[in-house]
């Protein structure tokens, strides 16, 4: 009877706390911050030292693939003593402390929702850097991550109908209604959205499985591909121009995973053969065994004379939306 007493006490004290904790979560404020902003939280002396130039090597690097130097985070540096209140709101932060254990801590949700954090402390700058550039592409990987999925959040408010996606090329898409199709078919999709500047595009079509098989010669069959496609399909106002990759820089090619499937990604820069018109692109050639397949998808962005950072991270967060049928 006392051991039947005694587990319903520590049922009843789990369920208690659960509760709290759940209370709390639901208490917490929204977070806030524009899409890829970062809160670094550090105080003035460490972060206009050689503590803050690592910090800003990682954080503020420079985004591959695109026409003109523009960083991973747009920072917002703020000092320990400011870090209270509707500050402690941002969506993703950086917390860094002089003078305690070295470690590091990530968290979710600690002072706003949704949120992802990382505190790291250090008893010397030579032990916060130690730990800054021992876990910065992974502290990098998990703010992506967030924002991701914060865009694909505020995308899905107004969604645009894709079921013609899915009867032609089996996928599905998170993206807004604001995009439009500019061409559809059983083997290509094309979809826009016009901007102040420009316009954004994605670009959907297939290719064997059996394509991409040499690794020395894989980057040239990926422009290739492209270029064919954009003979084909993307043309200027002016006769016989058409999209195809830059020649001046070769792109970066990555290997990756989409939706858990095998993915190569490539990012560089398009131009428009004989008419001056160029941007950034990312495409991935995704892995789709179940319809014998690569599902290739594409973003690019025409945006003369302004940022494109975040232009193109929404075309990721839609290519990474992606659902196959």
């Amino acid at each position: 009877m006392k051991k039947l007493i005694f587990t319903l006490t520590l049922l009843a004290l789990f369920i208690a706390c659960e509760d709290s904790k759940s209370d709390k979560h639901a208490m917490l404020p929204t977070s806030s911050g524009n899409i890829n902003n970062l809160q670094v939280v550090i105080d003035d002396d460490l972060w206009s030292g050689e503590v803050g130039e690592v910090i800003r090597n990682h954080f503020a690097a420079t985004v591959d693939g695109l026409p003109q130097e523009e960083p991973l985070f747009t920072i917002n540096q703020l000092p320990l003593n400011s870090f209270d209140g509707f500050t402690q709101n941002n969506r993703i932060f950086l917390y860094v402390k002089k003078g305690e254990k070295k470690q590091i801590k990530s968290t979710k949700d600690h002072y706003a929702k949704p949120q992802n954090g990382v505190f790291i402390s250090g008893n010397t700058n030579e032990e916060l850097i130690d730990v800054i550039n021992e876990n910065a592409l992974d502290i990098i990987s998990g703010f992506k991550e967030s924002e991701m999925k914060e865009k694909q959040r505020r995308m899905s408010l107004s969604r645009l109908n894709v079921q013609s996606l899915k009867d032609s090329l089996k996928i599905s898409l998170t993206m807004p209604s604001v995009y439009r199709f500019a061409k559809l078919s059983n083997e290509f999709a094309w979809l826009r959205k016009d901007i102040r500047t420009g316009d954004l595009n994605v670009l959907v079509y297939e290719m064997p499985l059996d394509a991409f098989q040499n690794e020395e010669t894989r980057m040239q069959e990926i422009i290739t591909m492209r270029d064919s496609i954009g003979k084909k399909h993307i043309h200027g106002t002016v006769e016989g121009s058409y999209m195809i990759t830059e020649k001046a820089f070769a792109p970066y090619l990555f290997e990756t995973k989409v939706n858990n499937r095998f993915a190569y990604q490539a990012k560089g820069t398009w131009e428009l053969y004989n008419f001056f018109m160029a941007g950034p692109f990312v495409n991935y050639i995704i892995e789709d065994k179940p319809n014998n397949r690569y599902l290739v998808i594409e973003g690019f962005t025409f945006a003369p004379s302004i940022d494109k950072r975040d232009y193109q991270f929404e075309l990721e967060s839609i290519i990474n939306s992606i659902e196959f049928e």
